[in-house]
């Protein structure tokens, strides 16, 4: 079960980025400001058309799946998700099985406990959510997502707005998923985060990707010096390493 792109084009954004991810990994894109990082998160969900290329869920086309089927095995999570209107906070995870039509069985019911409890929502659950704070509503966005039990989680930029307790807290939930089966495919500006949780990191530069593959491997020194242009080396042991980055008239 794998999903991926073959010579993927979106204008200048992506330029033919070939890239299979696989199911029971925490997956990582990094690269800089406009790299097409959330491009390709936003192509592998299905929600933009290549200008040439392929987006391929288990060696089919994603664009022949039906939509209601797509959104059952991909759960997608924007950089900037917002709330267009006021319900509490259980009404809005509870979205998340509407691919299912099942929020009120017991299946239904189960998942959207899980989905509270992972992400330490249920003191909120009949809050309204425009009474929580940034960090609050991206948790709750995030666990509208889990609680649709998908094949693939797609999330940019997920820990952005969270404390470093609730970052932690969700990046073992998201480990705890993939080691249950599921793929996890996350863009991060934090390269410490991507090489101490990330199985695989992708690097995009200028549309392109650059590096594929282990942490350690993907994000070396030289990679990230050519990439992100800034002399940087990597302290600490494996699971628990720290980037330093050297001041510019250093390098």
């Amino acid at each position: 079960m794998t999903l991926g792109t073959t010579d993927l084009t979106i204008g200048q954004r992506l330029r033919a980025v070939s890239a299979m991810v696989e199911p029971g990994r925490i997956t990582a894109i990094c690269g800089p400001n406009g790299a097409g990082k959330s491009t390709l998160l936003s192509a592998l969900a299905g929600l933009l058309a290549p200008d040439s290329g392929t987006v391929s869920l288990d060696g089919e086309s994603l664009a022949a799946l039906h939509p209601r089927e797509r959104a059952k095995r991909i759960g997608y999570l924007p950089q900037d998700g917002e709330v267009a209107w006021d319900v509490a906070v259980k009404s809005l995870v509870a979205l998340g099985r509407l691919p299912h039509r099942d929020p009120q069985s017991d299946r239904g019911e189960t998942a959207i406990a899980r989905a509270m409890a992972a992400l330490d929502l249920e003191a909120f659950a009949d809050r309204p959510v425009t009474k929580l704070s940034g960090g609050e509503k991206a948790r709750v966005l995030l666990a509208r997502v889990l609680a649709g039990e998908p094949d693939w989680i797609l999330a940019d930029e997920p820990l952005a707005a969270l404390d470093l307790a609730h970052q932690l807290t969700l990046l073992r939930h998201l480990k705890a998923e993939a080691d249950g089966g599921t793929g996890v495919v996350i863009v991060l500006h934090d390269l410490a985060l991507a090489m101490n949780h990330a199985d695989r990191v992708l690097v995009l530069e200028a549309g392109r990707l650059v590096a594929d593959g282990p942490p350690g491997d993907a994000l070396s020194a030289d990679t990230i010096r050519q990439v992100w242009q800034v002399p940087a080396r990597w302290i600490g042991d494996a699971g628990a390493r720290a980037l330093v980055v050297s001041p510019p008239d250093a390098g």
